[in-house]
């Protein structure tokens, strides 16, 4: 195939970026130009795949959650947006674009079929177990929808969908097969919950390793995420039960983490389940609880479903409840085992170069990649 542009579509926060960058990374091996059309959140990269190449920041605001007047101007600044970003594809002349979902999906998406009927080929990948606002509106004229869990709810009816997974990082996809090991007289326990979710877990995971048995209680050492302003309260906590705990806003080492994990307690992001499925670590999920969709909620039914981990509402993940749950498993290591295998045979490690294959169909469909009749081979409408 012949080298063609690719604009990816993605912003936000690193659990959105990542499978942004883990498909530029696969593309541009193949040989690909890659253009990258973000928002304000995640700004121009100044490493990685897209650093070496042309970037675009276009303004957006989410809509969904917000009040009437709030998301009428929100609509507006994604529209003018969407005719800024035609206007920059038509200076480019993109082969394809594809979306990652989210807000910053819209106006790229959107720009590019206002480009009429010479319109790039349009993917977008859906990270969750339930189509978002954003894809749905997006999905009514994608080429195709390329998928994470094998059953997404709110597919749009005939719409064309290839199940890749969720890509991930080089360094996560290589923890792929490496076997969960039990504890030997130490339990390293990761807690993550992202930029909106880490609250809970400073205030509910401390009290409940708090009410372990002392036995148990001195093996655990803890990895733990917080925001800033509970790094201090965090630390202190468990300094005053003798807990070795790390206490950072920003986890860097994510795939030393996960590899020497041997349980998981975080949100059901659909980032942060392909990395936990990918390394084939058991896990205890306490979805997001958002009013404008229950996303995480599905993403965590689907592993609990396949016996690779636990899923805890918010409302019912108190420190007693936790306590109850870690007791359990940490002096009955066989059922984080048993998780841990059912999560290993939920990896995609793949998805990356899966999610590269889907592009390089579609571009092969358009009118500028179709072969042509005189070497013999079918010409695809």
């Amino acid at each position: 195939m012949k080298p063609s542009t690719i604009v990816i579509a993605a912003g936000g926060t690193g659990g959105h970026f990542f499978p942004a960058e883990a498909l530029a990374d696969a593309l541009a091996s193949r040989g690909h130009t890659l253009v990258l059309m973000t928002d304000a959140r995640a700004g121009r990269r100044d490493t990685g795949v897209f650093s070496t190449g042309r970037q675009y920041v276009l303004a957006g605001a989410g809509v969904a959650g917000r009040g009437p007047l709030r998301a009428a101007r929100a609509g507006l600044t994604l529209l003018r947006s969407a005719w800024e970003a035609r206007r920059i594809l038509s200076a480019l002349q993109p082969d394809a674009v594809v979306g990652f979902g989210g807000y910053p999906s819209v106006p790229p998406l959107l720009g590019a079929r206002l480009l009429g009927r010479k319109h790039p080929a349009l993917i977008i990948h859906e990270g969750n177990a339930v189509l978002g606002k954003a894809n749905a509106l997006l999905s009514r004229f994608a080429d195709v929808i390329a998928t994470s869990f094998p059953s997404v709810a709110r597919l749009p009816i005939g719409s064309r969908t290839e199940l890749t997974g969720m890509p991930v990082r080089p360094a996560i996809a290589a923890l792929a097969g490496k076997p969960w090991a039990p504890p030997q007289n130490r339990i390293n326990l990761l807690v993550w919950g992202g930029s909106l979710g880490a609250r809970v877990f400073s205030q509910v995971v401390p009290d409940a390793l708090a009410r372990l048995p002392d036995a148990l209680r001195t093996q655990v050492h803890v990895t733990q995420q917080a925001r800033k302003e509970d790094l201090e309260t965090v630390r202190a906590a468990y300094a005053s039960m003798g807990i070795t705990a790390r206490v950072e806003p920003f986890l860097n080492d994510v795939p030393d983490l996960l590899a020497n994990a041997h349980l998981v307690i975080g949100r059901a992001g659909g980032s942060s389940i392909a990395e936990i499925t990918t390394a084939g670590r058991p896990s205890i999920l306490v979805p997001l609880p958002l009013a404008a969709s229950d996303e995480q909620t599905e993403n965590a039914r689907a592993i609990t479903q396949a016996g690779a981990g636990w899923m805890v509402r918010q409302p019912d993940f108190t420190p007693v409840a936790l306590a109850s749950r870690l007791t359990d498993l940490f002096t009955t290591p066989q059922d984080l085992a048993q998780a841990a295998m059912a999560a290993a045979a939920l990896a995609r490690p793949d998805a990356a170069q899966r999610l590269a294959n889907t592009v390089e169909e579609c571009l092969q469909l358009s009118p500028s990649h179709a072969p042509s009749p005189s070497n013999g081979m079918e010409t695809r409408p």
